[in-house]
């Protein structure tokens, strides 16, 4: 099977077509699926054009979706809607209430004031009510694993600078704490701490993609005009997050597996 794969579109559709467009996912007659890494939504302004792509290729079976941070977000944000969430400032920050705003059609200043019906409103939307349900915390072919932040592991802090990444024994069956808290790791940092899957590659996305290059490789910054935000690639990982907010472009690479 052909895999075309890539991480945390935040809502940039533009740029997502722009990537597969340039690999050839829309004229490819041969059996293929897009693989997501997790990350939909929660930055860009194009999130309804996204998610009407995302149905279409769910309809189709064309598609496979790892469940990110930014997910975990978004239910968060619903879960504690009558605890009044989404006045919180992180979930501005992040963008969460922008997604409701823009997959809703209700303005913010609307959150405010009619919460009630913003809430019922974002709980029958397709993003909760189709799209998180299909999301996988990893899918695994032969020789890949697809994540979003990395494999479970346990992360210890041994002081204000220095971790310590502990491989833990059958990561795949994880509780559902483990996998929450490993949509927040740093893939690159956690592969070149030894966390890493014997004969297998991880893909993975929620990490720039600058930070491997400017840590490990000595090439250029991570956020300066220097920045490097193409795939990264080392033993055992391949990190896709291009940090499109500020890149303007979204990764996507092909395999076959």
């Amino acid at each position: 099977m052909k895999y075309y794969v890539t991480a945390d579109v935040h809502g940039y559709f533009t740029e997502l077509k722009t990537a597969l467009a340039e690999q050839g996912f829309f004229e490819d007659t041969e059996p293929h699926k897009l693989v997501i890494l997790g990350d939909l939504y929660d930055r860009g302004t194009e999130a309804l054009q996204l998610q009407a792509f995302i149905l279409d290729l769910l309809s189709n079976d064309q598609v496979i979706l790892i469940r990110g941070n930014h997910e975990d977000l978004t239910l968060d944000l619903l879960h504690n809607w009558n605890r009044k969430s989404y006045l919180q400032r992180h979930h501005h920050l992040n963008g969460t209430v922008d997604t409701v705003c823009q997959l809703t059609g209700f303005s913010e200043r609307e959150v405010f004031t009619q919460p009630d019906e913003v809430g019922k409103a974002f709980l029958q939307n397709p993003l909760i009510q189709t799209v998180i349900p299909a999301m996988a915390d990893y899918f695994e072919t032969e020789h890949y694993i697809f994540v979003h932040g990395w494999i479970p592991c346990t992360l210890i802090s041994l002081n204000s600078t220095e971790k310590e990444y502990v491989s833990i024994p059958d990561w795949r069956n994880a509780s559902k704490d483990f996998w929450d808290k490993a949509r927040w790791i740093n893939g690159v940092e956690a592969a070149h701490n030894g966390i890493v899957e014997p004969g297998k590659t991880i893909l993975c996305g929620h990490w720039h993609c600058s930070f491997g290059h400017a840590h490990y490789e000595h090439s250029g910054s991570e956020f300066e005009y220097d920045a490097n935000f193409a795939p990264y690639r080392a033993d055992g990982i391949i990190a896709l997050d291009a940090c499109t907010a500020l890149s303007g472009k979204i990764n996507c690479i092909v395999i076959e597996d």
